[in-house]
């Protein structure tokens, strides 16, 4: 008989502090793509394995396809709504849109955790890179996928994907310093208003979330990128989160203080120069996935109606 592990799985079991606080656990596989090392650059080898509502699956496909990675990096889409199981392929759940497995058949993503390791005691989460050479794990943590991407590639690319550089060295400081404070209040603060169990856990998220924005916003005024006047990952890892707040964010995690397309014209006008200008952002952001997908939360979300609004999804240029 195989172990439960719906503790693993299910999105209303979240890791939830004394203080009644949500705690992102650590991802586990944390190997590189690199030359001369057990996961070296082949063309055709690595396979990413996403959901189109998870913001950090989704900066993957952003940065897969702004490096014009599609003949060398394939990719697989999990159902958006998750069961108790975790993310379902199309075989479980026919959400349109959704893909089977195409090399295991598996039914949940956490078939392929097991099938690495069978006594994983991880969450199992996506983005996933798997390997198909080897048929195994080589990373699950976003932040580094997309480093990977950025550059393990290059030399199978033509010479202006692979001149794109999502995180020049000059600008790594920089990048760094506001990647970190954007994760911690923003990208993973919606989270920690979202799954908060206590009023006080929900208010020390939910309040640095909106003092981040009004940060952004000043940033953003008058300027496309957030940092030095070009597309790097910072704008990537933004970017994911801003899109999914009005149709999600605002309403799902309670964070309704103020909202992206009538409070912050700067961040408005940003999030949508880079939908509307830029195919990879626009073909990656599935609305009707990520409604699906937050709305079919049970545990935020019990009877599971997902709303009509906000109509449009994001508003025109």
């Amino acid at each position: 008989m195989s172990r439960d592990t719906r503790s693993q799985s299910d999105v209303s079991k979240q890791l939830i502090e004394k203080d009644g606080s949500f705690k992102r656990p650590d991802s586990v596989f944390r190997n590189w793509v690199e030359k001369g090392g057990k996961f070296a650059p082949e063309a055709g080898r690595y396979h990413l394995y996403v959901a189109y509502v998870c913001p950090w699956a989704t900066r993957t496909l952003i940065v897969r396809k702004l490096k014009g990675l599609h003949n060398i990096v394939s990719v697989t889409v999990a159902s958006s709504r998750m069961d108790e199981h975790g993310w379902p392929f199309a075989n479980v759940d026919k959400l349109p849109g959704a893909e089977e497995d195409p090399f295991y058949g598996s039914e949940h993503i956490k078939d392929l955790y097991l099938r690495v390791d069978p006594d994983y005691t991880g969450r199992f989460t996506v983005p996933i890179l798997w390997d198909k050479k080897l048929e195994t794990i080589v990373n699950n943590e976003s932040s580094e996928i997309i480093r990977i991407l950025n550059n393990a590639f290059n030399d199978l690319l033509p010479a202006d994907k692979a001149a794109l550089d999502l995180y020049p060295a000059n600008l790594r400081p920089e990048i760094d310093e506001v990647n970190d404070w954007v994760y911690h209040t923003v990208n993973n603060g919606v989270y920690k208003a979202g799954f908060a169990k206590t009023q006080d856990a929900y208010e020390a998220a939910v309040k640095p979330l909106f003092a981040s924005l009004d940060r952004l916003e000043k940033m953003l005024d008058g300027k496309d990128y957030l940092i030095g006047g070009q597309l790097t990952e910072a704008d990537v890892r933004l970017f994911v989160t801003i899109i999914r707040f009005d149709v999600a964010y605002f309403g799902v995690f309670k964070c309704n203080v103020r909202s992206i397309r009538h409070d912050y014209p700067a961040l408005h006008k940003w999030v949508r120069k880079l939908y509307w200008n830029h195919d990879p952002f626009k073909s990656t952001a599935n609305f009707d996935h990520i409604k699906a997908g937050y709305y079919s939360n049970k545990g935020v979300n019990p009877a599971g109606v997902v709303p009509v609004g906000p109509l449009p999804p994001i508003e025109p240029l």
